[in-house]
């Protein structure tokens, strides 16, 4: 993308795919999962509004910062916020979780624990990223790094995705965070339903296979691991939104480019609980290169866009073109309201872009 800070979204969390079975933590509530199109939590729809505080362990990590995430997590409660996404990451560099494959600091490990005992207190559920597609915090690149040092020959980033050695420090790292016993609630990642589900990479993508079906495989790897581990959370994969060969006919509405991954095949990989949407609209449906509206939506693929029967559905979402009042004509993604096509389109064309 043409923005900077690409960690910086905030986000609407909206609804959706497969089934999970119901688990519990005696004295710490349910876990979300899904029915349908729906989260539940005690068999009753979840509706959220959510927000990205991908910073919450790196602040954590030094105790004399911690009471700015109890800040952060106490006025999103206190707005209404109740899920956040954030990073279970941080791989080399200053600060590092992961100092090496394998290696972690404590410290920085039980600023997560803080995170997290602080979203139980403020009722903030939580959306943890096992890792980074950028450099940020490290990412694929850091992981690259490493196994060049080792001598293994490695052809460029994307060998991330197929080279044995690389998926073996992935995994071990997923292991590591989901088998983690939190310092302060005595509860291990794995059975604390605070956390509402994992996330396997923040906007992934692959250059040299723009088909979909290398990300493809590399999913399904990753997320039969991660369910190996634990069925009690949901997991999602990290997704854009672009879609791939699977419907060739779609790609047109990609923007101008392709990144290697296709929404509709990976997120239906039965492993994925649901689907993600990261949408830029001022670069991916106005064209313009700043001032940059972030937000992130979730989705299902079930749901056709275009489907008018999905518009009495209420918090859907409907792919539509719309002039709006300022002349604007684009495709939009709409958050239905239960309502007619019109209404919701109207709604959607008095707030489509809201700057953050």
């Amino acid at each position: 993308m043409g923005c900077s800070g690409r960690v910086g979204y905030t986000w609407g969390i909206l609804l959706f795919l497969a089934l999970v079975c119901e688990a519990r933590v005696p004295g710490s509530g349910a876990f979300v999962r899904t029915k349908g199109a729906r989260f539940v939590l005690n068999g009753s729809p979840f509706l959220f509004i959510g927000f990205n505080s991908y910073w919450l362990m790196d602040v954590a990590s030094d105790p004399s910062q911690r009471y700015k995430v109890t800040q952060v997590l106490r006025d999103a409660a206190a707005a209404g916020l109740s899920v956040s996404r954030t990073w279970a990451f941080s791989d080399g560099g200053g600060r590092a979780l992961q100092i090496s494959p394998g290696i972690y600091d404590e410290r920085v490990f039980q600023g997560l624990d803080f995170a997290i005992s602080e979203a139980i207190k403020y009722g903030v559920r939580l959306i943890l990223s096992f890792v980074n597609n950028y450099n940020d915090f490290g990412g694929r690149a850091q992981y690259v790094q490493w196994a060049r040092k080792a001598g293994v020959q490695i052809s460029n980033d994307e060998d991330f995705f197929t080279n044995p050695v690389l998926k073996g420090y992935y995994k071990n790292h997923i292991e590591k965070v989901i088998t983690r016993f939190n310092t302060i609630t005595r509860v291990a990642y794995k059975d604390d339903p605070t956390i509402m589900a994992w996330e396997l990479m923040n906007e992934l993508r692959c250059q040299v296979d723009y088909s979909g079906r290398t990300i493809n495989g590399w999913v399904q790897e990753m997320a039969t691991h991660v369910k190996s581990m634990d069925i009690k959370h949901l997991l999602e994969i990290g997704m854009e939104r672009f879609y791939g060969d699977i419907m060739p006919q779609r790609k047109q509405i990609n923007p101008g480019y392709q990144l290697g991954t296709d929404f509709i095949s990976n997120n239906m990989i039965k492993e994925i609980d649901f689907a993600t949407i990261h949408a830029y609209p001022d670069i991916c449906l106005l064209g313009k290169e700043n001032g940059c509206a972030r937000y992130t939506l979730i989705t299902t693929p079930k749901l056709p866009y275009g489907d008018k029967k999905a518009y009495g559905i209420k918090g859907t979402v409907v792919r539509t073109k719309r002039r709006c009042a300022n002349g604007i004509y684009a495709k939009m993604d709409v958050k239905t309201l239960g309502r007619s096509k019109e209404d919701t389109e109207e709604a959607t064309c008095n707030s489509r872009i809201r700057k953050v």
